[in-house]
């Protein structure tokens, strides 16, 4: 398959692109700063992507486009950038003409309770509250699209650069809820969060709907 990745060289974009490397697919790799990887299944691009005429231009032809676009946690402006960021981006692909388009949001809108999402609770962690927020707000925004096979990915609650169990290729699906596992907790690895992806690219399951996954 030809796989179009935005925000190649981020953690979970970078994850995701080895991933699919490593697979054999023909992999685009949009980011900002776009550096040639050598390799001869990887192109690396660099790309505005509120230019979206451009970026459109970029994408057709793909048979799928993953979004790993974050403008990074410790930004201001975080909320703003996610939101305008995320639509600049999904009208680039409907440009495109692009079908099938996976986009990786944040864990705090999965429902910890009837009602309540994580993002609301007391124990949030305030540092990461504004991005969050724009992740809950974009999918309740990209819900409304018709014409795009969108899924949105909604990651464990514990998914960072500390989680060292690496490439397992095992995980558990979800979709509003988060996934628990016998210690009670929502824990992934960013390699196996990249697994996560590429199955989804290569077999599809979600369609139109968000998910997520944990051991």
């Amino acid at each position: 398959m030809k796989i179009a990745i935005i925000g190649a060289t981020g953690f979970v974009g970078s994850n995701i692109t080895n991933e699919l490397v490593n697979r054999d697919h023909e992999v685009t790799a949009i980011s900002r700063n776009a550096k040639d990887s050598g390799k001869e299944n990887l192109k690396s691009i660099s790309a505005d992507i509120f230019n979206t005429k451009e970026l459109a231009t970029i994408l057709k032809g793909h048979d799928a486009v993953v979004n790993a676009y974050n403008p990074g946690w410790t930004n201001p402006n975080i909320y703003d950038d996610f939101i305008a960021g995320s639509k600049a981006i999904q009208e680039a692909v409907k440009l495109s003409g692009v079908k099938r388009f996976i986009t990786i949001g944040g864990a705090g809108s999965l429902f910890v309770a009837p009602g309540l999402q994580a993002v609301d609770t007391p124990d949030f962690p305030k540092e990461y509250h504004a991005g969050a927020t724009a992740a809950r707000d974009y999918l309740n925004l990209i819900k409304e699209e018709k014409e795009l096979d969108w899924a949105f990915f909604s990651p464990a609650f514990e998914m960072h650069q500390g989680i060292t169990t690496g490439r397992t290729g095992n995980y558990r699906l979800g979709l509003d809820n988060p996934v628990f596992d016998t210690n009670q907790r929502s824990i992934l690895s960013a390699e196996d969060l990249a697994v996560v992806i590429a199955d989804e690219v290569e077999n599809p399951k979600h369609h139109q709907v968000r998910f997520t996954a944990a051991y």
